[in-house]
């Protein structure tokens, strides 16, 4: 237990680093910043005695009822928001980011305590896949973006372990693991909705294969799952009286209908997107993969090996049909991912172990591939300059991983080179967080503090709408005025501003707006331009 800790706080660090305050990004965390602001202002009215509960728990965003998703991440992601709402300021990034990311480092001691309870007194095991998780690119990095997805896999994670716990209690009465893990469930509902019904159903499956439980245990588990439920059923029960059939879109066209039906922008490739991600982002550990697929298949009579590969072909199914394929969507498949390869890690650095592993010839040979991708990481940091020190720990890493657990080594070397092999690449994604490289998705699109900044100098009392832009509500958040494209808003038969964006070294365009002249604009850094447009005579 205290090593898990020690993993806890190790990813705490890679998921509250300074790097934490970049800007908002589109589209995702600017929404949820907003609603999430929206939802610290209706606790400050309630707090002076100016609103109520109501308000509180019905999301909005921009004063509008916010129909995607319930308010879980939002009403947390509130309170840091606070001192600053409170004095009538515009939250930094961070503010906004930390709950998320608090939430999403549980993952890693949540796959090695499942670990564990799969796997009783093999506690290498436990620490391989909890040193997994923590050192998984994806996890850590969609872990600290303000997003619903980190802490979707910690809230599924707490329920398939509790689940687990149920069956030791030897057919008497587990209530409490199943009022966990309806709490667990609880969280789902007011997260992503949909998503309880296919994590919930696998874990019951699961377990219902495992045999471990009475009638008599089952009926109590039920029971204490059924309460563990109330508070998400009775919120979306609410809702529903509140809203009324606005608050299904939640379950339908804004939830499971959507992403099931719908092939959203970015989704041509279809399942190929979160294979290629599983590609892209299982490394160091993507070679064991495999071959942990063939273990768990080898035991799967028994739970150790049932639970980490139905796991992985639970989430896989929930995820590979899905018409929007966005990469964060793959998010849940990491965590059966650690379970599958934390004990095929654990049999590489135990040489009695490894020699019972399915594949273990191959098994062997893997810390001689890493031998060979870390002097790649060296010799690509002699070229990469922005990435040196990522590239020169990376490597290093697998360098002494790859070293002390090729064939022929002792135990006690071997666990030290794993131990190198986790520290080194932890140490590699702690210098990726420190700067802007993790969050690349800003690198694709210009960046909107100017462009805010300018629209800040507008005024307020007048109509302002994007030019020639597409909405992006990142900027309408550091903006603190929703910013829509004029065709969105119409063009009202008064004077109105437009925002937007030229090439550095053109003339600035003078837009034309039906019964309207505008006149030559107020310029902003980076091609940021703010006209003024007046009816016509």
């Amino acid at each position: 237990m205290t090593s898990l800790l020690l993993f806890w706080l190790a990813a705490l660090a890679l998921l509250l680093t300074p790097g934490l305050d970049l800007p908002l990004r589109d589209w995702d965390e600017g929404i949820v910043a907003r609603v999430a602001l929206e939802r610290g202002e209706a606790l400050l009215q309630l707090l002076r005695g100016e609103g109520s509960l109501s308000e509180l728990l019905l999301p909005t965003y921009w004063g509008a009822p916010y129909l995607n998703k319930p308010p879980g991440l939002h009403l947390l992601s509130a309170l840091p928001q606070i001192p600053w709402l409170a004095a009538d300021q515009l939250p930094p990034p961070w503010s906004v980011r930390l709950m998320p990311a608090l939430l999403a480092s549980a993952v890693v001691p949540l796959a090695g305590l499942i670990t564990a309870e799969l796997r009783p007194g093999n506690r290498r095991a436990a620490m391989a896949s909890a040193a997994i998780a923590l050192t998984l690119l994806p996890l850590m990095r969609h872990g600290r973006l303000a997003m619903l997805d980190g802490a979707l896999v910690s809230a599924s994670g707490l329920l398939w372990w509790q689940l687990l716990r149920s069956r030791w209690h030897m057919g008497a009465q587990p209530l409490l693991p199943g009022l966990l893990s309806g709490l667990a469930g609880s969280a789902l509902l007011l997260l992503k909705a949909p998503l309880l019904l296919p994590v919930l159903l696998a874990g019951l499956v699961l377990l219902a294969c495992d045999r471990a439980l009475s009638r008599y245990a089952w009926c109590w588990l039920l029971t204490g799952l059924a309460f563990g439920l109330l508070p998400g059923m009775g919120w979306h029960v609410f809702h529903g009286l509140q809203r009324g059939e606005g608050a299904l879109l939640i379950w339908g066209a804004d939830g499971a209908g959507r992403v099931l039906l719908d092939a959203g922008e970015g989704s041509d490739l279809g399942w190929k997107v979160p294979l290629l991600e599983v590609l892209e982002g299982g490394w160091p550990w993507l070679p064991l993969w495999p071959l942990a697929l063939a273990a768990a298949w080898k035991e799967r009579r028994r739970p150790c090996g049932r639970w980490p590969l139905g796991l992985q072909l639970a989430t896989a199914a929930i995820v590979l049909p899905l018409r929007t394929q966005l990469p964060w969507y793959s998010h849940s498949l990491w965590l059966p991912f650690a379970l599958l390869c934390g004990p095929t890690l654990a049999a590489l650095m135990d040489p009695d172990q490894l020699k019972q592993q399915p594949g273990a010839a191959v098994l062997k040979r893997i810390p001689w591939f890493w031998l060979m991708l870390g002097g790649l990481l060296l010799a690509a940091a002699t070229a990469l300059a922005e990435y040196r020190l990522v590239l020169l720990l990376g490597g290093l890493a697998l360098l002494l991983g790859g070293w002390g657990l090729r064939p022929g080594g002792e135990q006690s070397r071997r666990l030290w080179a794993g131990s190198a092999l986790v520290g080194f690449w932890w140490l590699a994604l702690l210098a990726l967080m420190q700067g802007p490289l993790w969050h690349w998705e800003l690198n694709e699109r210009n960046a909107v503090a100017p462009g805010a900044a300018l629209a800040r100098q507008a005024e307020p009392q007048l109509h302002l709408a994007l030019w020639g832009m597409a909405e992006r509500p990142s900027l309408s958040w550091q903006s603190q005025r929703r910013l829509v494209p004029l065709a969105r808003l119409g063009i009202p038969d008064e004077e109105l501003q437009l925002l937007g964006r030229h090439l550095p070294g053109s003339a600035p365009p003078i837009p034309e707006v039906a019964g309207h002249s505008c006149a030559s604009p107020q310029s902003g850094k980076n091609g940021w331009l703010l006209w003024r447009c007046r009816p016509a005579p």
